[in-house]
């Protein structure tokens, strides 16, 4: 059976910790289908194509060999536009539409775990995947939280990794370009974000 990771991101801005979580999961997945979106329970979001853009960045960046980092290329991964839905549902349900016959993984951070029970239909979506959980500095991964979750019927994993404590949050309080990856640098720069 072929294992899917499902990662879809507000990103507003990618980054490095968004780029070394996708490594991570390249190196365990058959395929790691990522996509931007947005997220009703934030609000003051850049646009929606600007995050897309720059998310379809930088995994094209993931896919390119790079000349520091031995048995760097992903070849494993691709951004998908047509999984982007406000409602994870419904990516989700895009996704079973694509690989009928996979193994599905929502890949969540563990700053979501507080809102992840007041989803939409959040017991039809983890009926339909598994969950893993990537913790996240300053976030810790509430055993109280994952309980919640699997008494509404979720499989939920917590990932043996360790992000870089970066966010896009930091990013968009500093302008620290240590935050976020070349290519999205340069286009934020040549598109004047975050000003």
């Amino acid at each position: 059976m072929t294992h899917i990771a499902l990662f879809g991101t507000s990103a507003d801005p990618p980054s490095v910790a968004h780029r070394e979580i996708l490594r991570w999961l390249c190196d365990r997945y058959d395929w790691v289908a990522v996509w931007a979106s947005d997220n009703p329970m934030k609000s003051q979001q850049t646009p929606l194509d600007h995050r897309t853009a720059m998310l379809k960045l930088m995994v094209e960046e993931l896919r390119k060999p790079h000349p520091d980092l031995e048995g760097s290329c992903c070849d494993n991964i691709a951004f998908h536009a047509e999984l982007s839905c406000s409602r994870t549902l419904f990516s989700v349900e895009k996704a079973r539409d694509i690989w009928q016959n996979a193994q599905l993984t929502l890949v969540v951070g563990s700053d979501l775990l507080t809102q992840l029970p007041r989803w939409y239909r959040v017991t039809d979506l983890l009926q339909q995947v598994q969950l893993l959980v990537i913790p996240r500095p300053g976030s810790p991964v509430e055993l109280e939280k994952l309980e919640e979750l699997k008494a509404l019927g979720g499989t939920v994993t917590v990932a043996n990794m360790n992000a870089p404590d970066v966010s896009s949050t930091f990013y968009r309080k500093t302008q620290n370009s240590q935050a976020i990856p070349p290519s999205v640098e340069a286009y934020i720069q040549r598109e004047q974000l975050y000003v």
